[in-house]
């Protein structure tokens, strides 16, 4: 039981973008290591921004 509520928890956050930044982070190491990591808040933010910037992905 408790692995399949971890199956939910990882699918309903893999959902909702919760790696994302993490992601993002790794990301910018890996191929732009001298590039200021933002912070999680600044990343969410401009992530929001450019998404409304620009609805192409959006189902609303």
């Amino acid at each position: 039981m408790l692995r399949g509520a971890r199956g939910v928890v990882w699918y309903v956050n893999s959902i909702l973008g919760g790696q994302d930044y993490a992601r993002y982070v790794e990301h910018l190491r890996r191929n732009h290591p001298g590039c200021p990591v933002p912070s999680e808040r600044e990343y969410w933010r401009e992530r929001h921004a450019a998404a409304d910037r620009s609805p192409v992905n959006r189902c609303c």
